[in-house]
Order: C-alpha cells, then sequence, then structure tokens
C-alpha cells in the first residue's frame, strides 16, 4: 500500500541526469508531484539518500528556458530512481511548472490523473 502525501501527475518529460555538477545519464520523468517524481532510467551509479540534480526543457517554452531541480535518492528499482525535494534547495515555481505541465499533457494524451 503506497501513502503519498501529494498526488502523482503521470506524465514523459525528457531529462538530463547530473551527479557532483557532471552529466551521468538520461531519462525520462514518469510521474511528478509537488514533493517528488520518479524517472526512467538504466543508470545504476547511485546511492540511497544520494543529491542530484535534473535539468529538463518544457517543450513548449523557448529553446534557453532549461530548469534545474535538486533531488535525492529515496528509492531505485530496475526501472528508474524515485526521487525526492523535501530537504532540498529548490525553486517551488519551477516544481509547480512541472507539475503543472504533466497536468496538462495527461489532460491531452489521456494519461491517468
Amino acid at each position: 500500500m503506497e501513502h503519498r502525501l501529494s498526488q502523482r501527475i503521470e506524465g514523459e518529460l525528457p531529462i538530463l541526469v547530473y551527479k557532483r555538477g557532471m552529466p551521468v545519464a538520461t531519462g525520462q520523468i514518469q510521474d511528478a508531484s509537488r514533493r517528488g517524481l520518479f524517472v526512467a532510467t538504466d543508470y545504476a551509479d547511485i546511492r540511497l539518500n544520494q543529491p542530484i540534480q535534473l535539468a529538463f526543457k518544457l517543450p513548449d517554452q523557448g529553446q534557453d528556458c532549461h530548469r534545474v531541480l535538486n533531488a535525492h535518492v529515496i528509492r531505485r528499482s530496475s526501472g528508474g530512481l524515485g526521487l525526492g525535494f523535501d530537504g532540498t534547495d529548490n525553486d517551488t515555481t519551477v516544481i509547480a511548472e512541472l507539475v503543472q505541465w504533466l497536468q496538462a499533457q495527461s489532460l491531452l494524451t489521456g494519461f491517468r490523473v
């Protein structure tokens, strides 16, 4: 049984994963909330609680509108990484933009909300 503190919004958005400021992997956001997200990736050289950064661009925004979020690894699976935003320094506006964009995409494409 899952005990989520905030609703996850499903969607698909390509991202870059950075560790210690260096790009280490690509992935795709599969779902997100204001407290965290799940990234589908085959990257496995990472520890639980390790801080990482995610860089992404919302497709309907300008070329130079890359966003960066800080997160820490909550869980690892063969399909990807569960990441949390709690205890990290982030611009809450960026998280809200991401969640709102995924919400709009889920309504357009028929993803389950």
